[in-house]
């Protein structure tokens, strides 16, 4: 089961939540694709993630998260002890969001998005300060990204297995060339062990 968590004013719609979903179709693995349209609120957020994945083992559970989302990811990837793969993560939004803090425009739709101050306590309480069992992790950053800073994104997941693409983009927009790395390590075998 793949659980694709997107980022910030994003929705299913987004490039790599597509590229995923039609490339889990193909394999005829499309029942095992989830990507919920997620709420402003942090907290909101995941407890809608938990909530689609509550009865998968955890072996055969991947949170991909992009951006905001892959804050996300490696919160329930520690909660859970499942695998975990970041796409640009978002590393710090407690600081790097308060800048939008109010009402701004979604992405793929005309729907108004709220981010209340509030969220940035939300976004606080869902830091995770270091990583566990680094094998768990996939990170793909781009050093070309223009939102987020590949290093911190780096230093974030020691020990992670790491694509750092040269140049490139925030977005990925050349995410197609990684698809074959991102499914292959949703598949392979772990010791999987739910952290206490």
């Amino acid at each position: 089961m793949i659980l694709y968590l997107h980022g910030f004013k994003s929705s299913p719609q987004s490039f790599k939540a597509r590229v995923i979903g039609d490339a889990m179709a193909a394999q005829g693995r499309a029942a095992q694709y989830r990507c919920p349209q997620l709420p402003a609120s942090p907290a909101a957020a995941v407890a809608l993630a938990l909530s689609l994945v509550r009865a998968v083992p955890v072996h055969q559970l991947t949170v991909i998260g992009s951006s905001l989302g892959g804050f996300y990811a490696t919160w329930i990837a520690e909660q859970l002890g499942c695998r975990a793969v970041l796409l640009n993560p978002a590393v710090q939004p407690p600081r790097d969001l308060e800048q939008y803090v109010g009402v701004g425009n979604a992405y793929h739709s005309d729907q108004p998005f709220e981010f209340k101050h509030a969220y940035i306590d939300e976004l606080r309480a869902l830091t995770v300060p270091a990583i566990t069992r680094p094998e768990r992790y996939l990170l793909i950053a781009a050093t070309g990204d223009e939102v987020l800073d590949w290093r911190q994104m780096q230093a974030h997941y020691p020990g992670a297995r790491q694509v750092i693409i040269q140049g490139g983009d925030h977005g990925i927009s050349d995410f197609r060339d990684y698809l074959t790395t991102v499914l292959a390590f949703c598949d392979q075998p772990f010791n999987f062990k739910k952290l206490q």
